[in-house]
């Protein structure tokens, strides 16, 4: 990937930041190499003399997507190194700037295979100013056959000791960070035990376990739900199921894809109060977000997205989303919810959820990943390690750049 020159910024000031989940100001914030070394309080005098001077609007942590199979007409498990990195220098442009690619079921090899390739484009795009790249979640194949939706069945595996050891030595495994499983399998429970062991976070997903067998699997190591409510045993009154258990559950961090068709607004604010602090908001995003409606493809699944802007396959079932992480802020933020929580909620909490106390907050120490939005909460300016993320070269599968990302404030 061409690399472009950016500029590092030494100084950024703000009327509004969010920091600890509030709103504060004005603030001038102190980049040195790649990181930020310092937060300053600042009067109006002092905000004027920074390198750069935001008049209006709230500068954040960058967005954290720990759930993205692709976007922009690119799906990551059969993209070229171009479409790799084009995808990867367009999210900033939605406030993203950091990523954990997801290739859904397939064949475990094709999944093997499918790290190595991240690994290449981590490298290739590192210092960029694209998104970084952060690992791979495979979701999958370690799945429920009845909770599978639109996954392929006939890839469908158990997570056996000889399959664990083939990704945990695989090459590549480094870059492993994170696998859905469903944890009523044979050998589940002891594969949740071995990958969070080996650093790998787990989360349960595509399964039809019940209460007791979710405590079991956070018992082994398991951390997170994968899209909370979709693809699983549902809230009962007297079965708590997959939703219940893991709102519940402390040691859960709730996966929720916000874009009020996969769980209705009223369910999401009860989520957002049910587990409050551990709300991640994902994208699940497939190669149709960003896009017109039309047909695309995930993992190979023929996908139409419909005027309704939610991708489905041949038989009707939801395919992933065409959901950008900024439109999850703004649609949470539309339902009452406190604006900076809810940034947090697509920033600082994903970023812990993965072991990422460097990301996803504006405090001394973490890296330099940093969003400019306006004042009703879309994206104008980003930087990744202090340097500013630029728009791709145009390109017929990417959407035109936005106007206001490269105004000048």
């Amino acid at each position: 990937m061409p690399r472009r020159r950016s500029r590092r910024v030494p100084t950024i000031s703000t009327p509004l930041a969010v920091v600890d989940g509030g709103l504060i100001g004005p603030v001038t914030v102190v980049v040195e190499d790649g990181c930020i070394r310092a937060l300053r309080h600042t009067g109006a005098r002092e905000s004027a003399h920074a390198d750069i001077v935001l008049a209006d609007g709230v500068l954040t942590a960058g967005l954290v997507d720990i759930q993205i199979n692709g976007a922009f007409g690119v799906d990551f498990s059969s993209a070229d190194d171009s479409a790799w990195d084009r995808v990867a220098a367009a999210l900033p442009l939605t406030g993203v700037t950091a990523f954990q690619p997801t290739y859904i079921t397939a064949p475990l090899g094709a999944l093997v295979s499918g790290l190595h390739t991240a690994i290449e484009a981590r490298q290739r795009q590192s210092g960029s100013g694209a998104a970084r790249i952060l690992g791979v979640h495979l979701e999958g194949p370690f799945l429920s056959a009845v909770r599978h939706g639109v996954h392929e069945q006939r890839y469908l595996a158990e997570p056996t000791r000889e399959a664990i050891d083939r990704l945990l030595g695989a090459p590549g495994s480094e870059i492993l960070t994170m696998v859905t499983i469903a944890p009523e399998l044979p050998g589940a429970l002891e594969a949740i035990r071995r990958l969070t062991r080996a650093g790998v976070r787990v989360s349960v997903g595509h399964t039809d376990a019940t209460a007791d067998r979710i405590t079991a699997a956070a018992d082994e190591g398991a951390t997170l739900v994968t899209h909370i409510f979709n693809a699983q045993r549902g809230l009962a009154h007297r079965e708590p199921g997959v939703p219940g258990a893991t709102m519940a559950d402390r040691r859960f961090y709730c996966g929720l894809i916000a874009d009020l068709h996969h769980v209705a607004p009223e369910v999401c604010g009860l989520v957002w109060k049910a587990a409050r602090g551990r709300v991640v908001l994902v994208t699940d995003a497939i190669a149709a977000a960003g896009m017109p409606p039309g047909d695309y493809t995930l993992s190979g699944i023929p996908v139409v997205l419909g005027a309704d802007g939610v991708p489905r396959n041949a038989d009707g079932t939801i395919a992933g989303s065409a959901l950008t992480l900024d439109q999850a802020v703004r649609n949470m933020i539309s339902l009452g919810l406190p604006a900076a929580q809810v940034i947090e909620a697509a920033s600082r909490v994903p970023a812990d959820a993965l072991g990422r106390a460097d990301l996803g907050r504006i405090e001394p120490g973490a890296r330099a990943d940093l969003v400019w939005w306006s004042d009703d909460f879309h994206p104008r300016r980003a930087w990744v390690d202090g340097r500013e993320a630029q728009a791709p070269v145009a390109d017929a599968a990417l959407p035109a750049p936005r106007e206001s990302f490269a105004v000048s404030p």
